[in-house]
């Protein structure tokens, strides 16, 4: 997950495009100046180097994911909708170097659900592909990102309007979630997302319980994720904690 704000935020944000009800974008409290200018940097340097060699895949997926963490501060749809569009295009060159890497996969999903935040109607086709691309990096390795193919699956499926309108289905996001626990207990997005997968199912005995895990894996992450470029996770990790313990109190 490294400098990109947490899955759980972005599914939010991308849940009240797909709506029919819910029209407005979300609007959350800007992060921090110095995360904004840390995905700046990233985002040069990792457009940098796929400008020199697009065809390497590692490029490709590095520039997408820039741009992705990037338009996670875009303050008009405008300027998230460039940013989707130059990750989708990265993704999909790493895609076409690597088809069978789950990298290209992953980040060609999550830009255009950063696309389908700034649709509305328009963004249900998009949560579609979006499925379809995080299957397809789950096939080629589930581990990829923490478990993460597994745990925006369970979020796209928590957080998408269910059938007829779309592919929303608490049973399948309570599957991936706990699918993503299961491989990557140690990383506090899988803890604090799990947790939140069963808040949102109605199961806040079991929500209740999961706490512990989820104390004990921010303990011990505290030692793995370290450094400059987990500062942003850290601080997004104890707010959502903090408010699930307040909740579950």
């Amino acid at each position: 997950m490294k400098l990109l704000a947490s899955s759980a935020r972005f599914f939010r944000g991308l849940l009240l495009c797909c709506s029919v009800h819910l029209l407005a974008l979300l609007i959350a409290a800007a992060p921090p100046a110095e995360f904004k200018k840390r995905a700046e940097e990233i985002y040069t340097a990792a457009e940098a180097a796929f400008r020199k060699d697009s065809e390497n895949a590692t490029n490709g997926w590095l520039f997408a994911r820039a741009c992705f963490d990037l338009a996670e501060f875009s303050e008009t749809k405008v300027e998230r909708e460039r940013l989707a569009k130059l990750g989708i295009a990265a993704a999909e060159a790493a895609i076409k170097a690597a088809p069978n890497g789950a990298a290209g996969h992953y980040y060609l999903a999550l830009n255009k659900g950063q696309l389908a935040r700034t649709k509305t109607l328009g963004a249900l086709p998009l949560v579609e592909q979006m499925e379809k691309h995080l299957q397809s990096a789950a096939s080629h390795d589930k581990s990829f990102d923490y478990g993460g193919p597994d745990r925006s699956l369970g979020l796209l499926y928590l957080d998408a309007p269910g059938w007829p309108t779309s592919i929303g289905n608490k049973k399948k996001a309570r599957q991936h979630l706990e699918y993503a626990l299961t491989l990557h207990p140690e990383f506090p997005e899988n803890q604090l997302c799990m947790i939140e997968g069963l808040i949102k199912s109605g199961d806040k005995i079991r929500a209740r319980r999961a706490l512990p895990s989820a104390e004990e894996a921010m303990t011990e992450g505290r030692k793995i994720f370290t450094g400059e470029r987990w500062e942003q996770s850290w601080a997004d990790w104890e707010k959502r904690l903090a408010a699930f313990k307040a909740e579950l109190r």
